[in-house]
């Protein structure tokens, strides 16, 4: 078993937590991170309302007695659009021990979650960004490299040297995320002061994953070579699967094209109807470079495990040097 500051502050067996996914982060697929022990993460947004994220929630836990989080997407478009003030009421109503806010500042809910006994975990790109969440009073942060799926940022920096920078640079726990697939990725984040891994891509492709059978096999055999950056040009970097239709976007990039022209291609109900009909190829769907290391579709009980097994050899084997 390896304990880290991440099992003991989240209260979970593994150090591995599942990227809270917009619509692909419901209740089932929760649940079994959860019961596999490690930390499955719930996405509010994909709740229109506060009472459907209380339903979603009391869902979860119907199906798995084990913590979950919940994911606070703080995009201003989000903010504008969705009940946040409603999300926080209900996830302190319903004693949700562990929140990841994402995007913006978390300055204007943080007080309240902690004040609540609410452990919060930041996900952000880059070191200032960590020296911020950490100002603001985040227990943890979650930090993304340049391999990541979804909004890796605008830095370009890769794991293996954003990680070390911003451990070397907070005193809180950091999560390492972007690029991790298996178990030697999990004992070269924690090599790196990490406390833990977060792992997107990975989980979706597994069987509880709620998307279509054909996609996974399309992700399943799709290599690290296969994955671009969108949006660019609007400084909003999306790391996506080459598609057709990405190939269109980037086209349009380009030729100059502005926000208006690329959002009907980019939007993220696009994206899940292409996940969840197995027409993968009619969207940019969004991809890690992990992409590389995954080749099977297994449940997310025998994942947590192999890659626990996996960290844990690793380990080993790396101990076992300084003996010869």
């Amino acid at each position: 078993m390896i304990s880290t500051k991440m099992t003991a502050l989240f209260g979970i067996d593994h150090p591995v937590m599942q990227s809270g996914f917009r619509y692909i982060s419901r209740a089932p697929f929760v649940a079994a991170v959860a019961n596999a022990g490690a930390l499955g993460t719930l996405s509010a947004h994909t709740q229109p309302t506060g009472t459907a994220l209380r339903e979603e929630i009391r869902e979860t836990r119907r199906l798995a007695d084990r913590p979950f989080a919940v994911n606070l997407t703080l995009l201003p478009e989000n903010i504008a659009s969705y009940p946040y003030g409603d999300y926080i009421d209900v996830i302190v109503d319903e004693g949700i021990t562990v929140v990841e806010t994402s995007g913006a500042k978390p300055a204007a809910y943080i007080e309240r979650l902690k004040k609540a006994g609410v452990k919060v975990i930041h996900k952000c790109t880059s070191v200032r960004h960590a020296l911020s969440a950490e100002r603001y009073g985040a227990d943890a942060v979650c930090v993304t490299g340049f391999e990541s799926a979804g909004h890796p940022g605008e830095d370009d920096v890769p794991s293996l040297v954003l990680v070390p920078r911003v451990v070397d640079e907070v005193k809180i726990p950091v999560i390492a995320s972007g690029g991790f697939a298996d178990g030697r990725g999990l004992a070269a984040a924690l090599s790196l002061g990490a406390v833990g891994v977060n792992m997107g891509t990975r989980f979706l492709v597994t069987q509880e994953s709620p998307i279509h059978v054909e996609s996974k096999k399309s992700l399943a055999g799709a290599g690290e070579r296969d994955t671009t950056l969108i949006a660019r040009s609007l400084g909003d970097s999306v790391r996506v699967l080459k598609t057709p239709v990405t190939a269109q976007v980037l086209e349009l990039e380009r030729s100059g094209a502005g926000k208006e022209a690329l959002a009907p291609l980019i939007a993220a109900d696009l994206w899940y109807r292409a996940l969840t009909s197995g027409r993968i190829d009619e969207a940019p769907v969004p991809s890690g470079i992990a992409l590389g290391l995954i080749r099977d579709v297994p449940t997310c009980a025998e994942l947590v495990s192999r890659l626990m097994a996996e960290a844990e050899v690793t380990i080993g084997r790396l101990a076992g040097l300084g003996k010869a």
